[in-house]
C-alpha cells in the first residue's frame, strides 16, 4: 500500500450515509466501499436503498446494508442508529447527505409544510443523527461527521430562499458540534456546488434558451458527481485528522 493509499485507507471502517443512493451520496459511498469501506445506506426509497446496497456489494466485496428512513422525522432515527449498531457495532463516519430544494414560483407559494418539511430533513434531521451518533463516537474515542451543505447557504438566490436558510444553520452547526464532541471527533461541512445528478435534469442547462451555463464560477461549468469525491474521503479518512469545524467548498468557484 502506497502513502496516499494508507493516508485514506478506510478498511473495516463503518460509513452511514443518509441520501445515499443516489446522486453525490451515491458516488460518495461507492468511493468509500473502494477505500475499503462499510456502508449503510439510507433513504426514503427501500427498493433504490437495496439496489445500491447490492451493487456495492458485488463490484467492491463490503458490506452494504440498505435501510429505509425519512431523516426529517425525528422518530425514524433511533430505529436507523440502533439498527447500523446492531449490524456492524459501530459508526466511524457519520455523513448526513440527505436533502431537497422544492422549487416555488413566487415566495407567497411556499407554504408553512413545504417550509417545514425543507428545515426538518435538511437542518433538523442532521442535527438530530448527529447526536444520536455522535454521542456514541465520543464513547468510542474516534469518529467524523460530514456536513453536505450548498454554496446556496453563501449565495442564496429568491427560488431557494427555505433551502439556503436550512443550509446556512448546518454550517453553522457544523462549528458548534465540533466543539460539542471534540477532542476525539471531528465535525465539518462538505459544501457542493452545481453537480450533474439526477435532481440537475430540472435546471435550463441550454444557455441558447436563456439557461444556465455555469459562465460564473471559475472552472464555468457544473461537477460530474464523481468530481465531490476526494473532498468526501479526505473529510471521511485520517487525512483531514486536523481538520474540524470547517468548510470544505467542492463549487467549481462561486464567484
Amino acid at each position: 500500500m502506497g502513502y496516499a493509499d494508507e493516508l485514506f485507507d478506510l478498511t473495516d471502517r463503518v460509513i452511514l450515509i443518509t441520501g445515499g443512493s443516489r446522486g453525490l451520496g451515491r458516488e460518495m459511498a461507492f468511493a468509500a466501499a473502494h477505500c475499503g469501506a462499510d456502508l449503510v445506506i439510507a433513504s426514503r426509497n427501500m427498493d433504490n436503498c437495496v439496489t445500491t446496497a447490492k451493487e456495492i456489494e458485488t463490484e467492491t466485496s463490503r458490506s452494504a446494508m440498505p435501510y429505509q428512513v425519512h431523516v426529517g422525522r425525528w422518530d425514524q432515527l433511533d430505529g436507523l442508529v440502533d439498527a447500523t449498531y446492531e449490524r456492524f457495532g459501530k459508526v466511524d463516519t457519520l455523513i448526513n447527505n440527505a436533502g431537497m430544494s422544492p422549487l416555488y414560483d413566487k415566495l407567497t407559494d411556499v407554504t408553512e409544510k413545504l417550509f417545514d418539511a425543507v428545515v426538518n430533513l435538511n437542518l433538523k434531521g442532521p442535527f438530530r443523527l448527529s447526536a444520536l451518533v455522535g454521542e456514541r463516537m465520543v464513547v468510542a474515542g474516534r469518529g467524523s461527521i460530514i456536513n453536505v451543505s450548498s454554496t446556496g447557504s453563501l449565495r442564496p438566490n429568491g427560488g431557494i430562499i427555505p433551502y439556503a436558510a436550512a443550509k446556512a444553520g448546518l454550517n453553522a452547526m457544523t462549528e458548534g458540534l465540533a466543539q460539542a464532541f471534540g477532542p476525539t471527533v471531528r465535525v465539518n461541512t462538505l459544501m457542493a456546488g452545481p453537480y450533474l445528478t439526477d435532481v440537475s435534469k430540472a435546471w435550463n442547462l441550454d444557455p441558447d434558451a436563456g439557461g444556465n451555463n455555469f459562465s460564473h464560477l471559475s472552472l464555468q461549468r457544473a461537477g460530474d458527481p464523481r468530481e465531490i469525491v476526494g473532498a468526501a474521503l479526505f473529510l471521511a479518512s485520517d487525512a483531514s485528522s486536523f481538520t474540524t469545524g470547517s468548510i470544505l467548498r467542492a463549487d467549481g468557484g462561486i464567484p
